[in-house]
């Protein structure tokens, strides 16, 4: 047999030090990296906290009722934050229920159905429209779409769905243009570019090998979407729809421009209305310190709650859905 020896000779100093400074580089490296990522829960646990804090004294006064009560009379003292809640909620549901199908439609035709020329243009097009400053969209909103949406859509909707049994006192009411339904439309165009772009990127990611795989064994383009694209990419769907809820939960300038900034609480989604994001911008600077000021930051922390239980409510599908998978495969 042969034998096999290995000499082992010392490490040089030079050696030595090189390892020695890089393992402090890594230690340095780890340690900033974890300050940054902590960074981020300390002022997320910093605004909850300072939320909570000056909320406490509206709180404390009218109790967890603040969150179910309609009144809001800065005169007598009397706030609630049900009215606020309810325009908050109801125009980004609307904003959804147009802003997906329609991010969805273009995410589609930009990966699978374009024409490669028109491809980068009219992505490029959509990314633009994320980047008009929502001032503009409430101007547009209130000058050019209000009027026009009053005149036109508004008894177009009246004179259809109005007259839906149960349905039909959604689209009752007078034809002002501004309201909770133009607001959510306003949201959905401010939305759309947001989430359309975010499907977009991740249907590009699918590799090619399924979908061709897909189209070989003779699926359309939309069983390849159903069964392969979807599946594949359900995380960053579910984010990018997120993304555009967060959106619209917060947006602050259009809303105030075009949902009528009225404390009423109506079933018409033609009525004028408020949210919460809209209070803070019209009262805010003005607000006594008080009980007033304390409600403000009541709404604020409902607006928190409301985004965290939204964030959950997707983190929950999303695990429901890979345990669905697992099962089926």
């Amino acid at each position: 047999m042969m034998e096999l020896t290995q000499s082992y000779s010392a490490p040089t100093p030079q050696a030595f030090r090189i390892a020695q400074l890089q393992r402090v580089q890594d230690f340095l490296f780890r340690a900033v990296t974890q300050f940054f990522a902590l960074s981020v829960l300390i002022a997320l646990l910093g605004i909850i906290i300072s939320l909570f804090i000056n909320a406490w004294p509206a709180l404390h006064t009218f109790g967890p009722a603040f969150f179910f009560t309609q009144e809001w009379d800065i005169i007598n003292g009397e706030f609630g934050g049900l009215i606020a809640i309810y325009g908050t909620v109801v125009t980004s549901l609307i904003a959804l229920l147009i802003a997906v199908p329609l991010s969805f439609g273009i995410a589609v035709f930009l990966t699978e159905l374009c024409p490669a020329t028109l491809r980068r243009p009219l992505g490029t097009a959509v990314e633009l429209l994320a980047a008009v400053p929502s001032i503009i969209y409430g101007m547009f909103g209130l000058f050019i779409f209000a009027p026009l949406f009053a005149e036109y859509i508004q008894p177009a909707l009246a004179g259809t769905l109005g007259h839906i049994p149960g349905l039909g006192i959604l689209f009752s009411g007078a034809f002002n243009g501004i309201g909770i339904l133009c607001a959510g439309l306003i949201l959905a165009m401010m939305i759309l570019p947001f989430i359309a772009s975010v499907m977009r990127d991740v249907f590009e990611i699918v590799p090619p090998v399924l979908k061709e795989s897909a189209y070989g064994i003779g699926c359309t383009t939309w069983e390849v979407v159903k069964n392969v694209v979807l599946p594949y990419t359900k995380a960053g769907v579910i984010g990018g729809i997120m993304l555009g809820l967060g959106r619209a939960l917060g947006e602050t300038m259009a809303v105030t421009f075009v949902i009528g900034n009225a404390h009423r609480l109506s079933p018409s989604l033609f009525a004028p209305g408020t949210s919460i994001a809209s209070t803070l911008a019209n009262e805010f600077g003005e607000a006594e310190a008080g009980n007033h000021l304390s409600s403000l930051y009541a709404l604020g922390l409902a607006l928190f709650i409301i985004t965290f239980i939204v964030l959950a409510c997707a983190k929950w599908m999303l695990n429901s859905m890979e345990k669905k998978q697992g099962l089926k495969t």
